[in-house]
């Protein structure tokens, strides 16, 4: 098991661009705060850190080194952190942790589960049966894997069309394997916590039992999810049933999207992310 005894443990997180706040990184240092036992140091790796809490450590954006084509999924961004060095000259085990994640419980089992050699992953709930990973939370030991990125480099679109989402990548690529935390430690929003339709209605979100962490791929976002909303582009407040109905019918301007899945995306206002999502 990975010896944390002797120095602070490593987290890392990754803010690029302005589609997260810095307060998401503020909420993750506390979050972490409160469900870790001993010392722990909070790495943002980020090409802005205004507004980020002192606490936290802000490093420059480790760099890519190639341009993904236009057409892929996925948030390739974060393959650079396979590179041999990365700024700050950090090294040992790091825990990488997205922002639009809540820690609702202890994290320590994150740092002693496995071999300090694992790659552990969050297991992709929405295609179980597919054993692929999900790069939410993830484990590594930092300049281990460095083909990672050099084959990347090597050949950008093939492997970003090949894979299109970096997850995938990273489950496919990694020569040694990839390993998955316990079943009940991880959960997705939408799997786990959200009634399926037209439950979802009626029910609000529930927090399942056992949880640590709760990962949110795609939408909603945790202060979305909060609020009671799916997006946030077009309202600040949850809309009754009858005027989400109303809303998408009057709205949905967009040929591919089709109206059933948009009048799916409906959500009751979550009262335990304000518990565990706060500074």
């Amino acid at each position: 098991m990975p010896d944390t005894a002797t120095q602070p443990r490593q987290i890392l997180c990754i803010k690029w661009g302005t589609f997260y706040g810095p307060q998401y990184v503020n909420i993750l240092h506390s979050m972490v705060a409160r469900n870790l036992t001993g010392a722990f140091k909070l790495y943002c790796l980020t090409d802005d850190a205004t507004g980020i809490r002192p606490e936290v450590t802000c490093l420059p954006l480790p760099e890519l080194g190639c341009e993904i084509p236009p057409g892929t999924w996925g948030k390739w961004r974060k393959a650079a952190l396979w590179s041999r060095e990365l700024p700050g000259k950090l090294t040992g085990v790091a825990l990488f942790v997205d922002l639009d994640t809540i820690i609702v419980g202890n994290i320590d089992g994150y740092f002693t589960h496995g071999n300090p050699d694992d790659v552990i992953l969050a297991r992709n709930w929405v295609k179980p049966l597919h054993r692929l990973g999900q790069t939410s939370i993830f484990r590594f030991k930092i300049g281990s894997h460095p083909y990672m990125l050099d084959n990347l480099r090597a050949d950008p679109g093939g492997i970003s069309r090949k894979y299109q989402y970096e997850q995938h990548y990273v489950t496919h690529g990694i020569k040694s394997g990839i390993k998955f935390w316990p079943g009940a430690w991880t959960c997705h929003f939408r799997v786990h916590c959200l009634p399926p339709f037209p439950l979802r209605c009626f029910i609000p979100p529930r927090l399942p039992k056992g949880a640590k962490i709760i990962t949110f791929p795609g939408r909603p976002n945790p202060d979305d999810a909060a609020a009671g909303r799916w997006y946030h582009d077009d309202n600040d407040q949850h809309r009754p049933l009858l005027q989400h109905f109303k809303h998408v019918l009057e709205n949905n301007r967009n040929p591919n999207r089709r109206y059933t899945k948009r009048l799916r995306d409906y959500i009751l206002p979550t009262p335990w992310i304000h518990e565990h999502w706060r500074e």
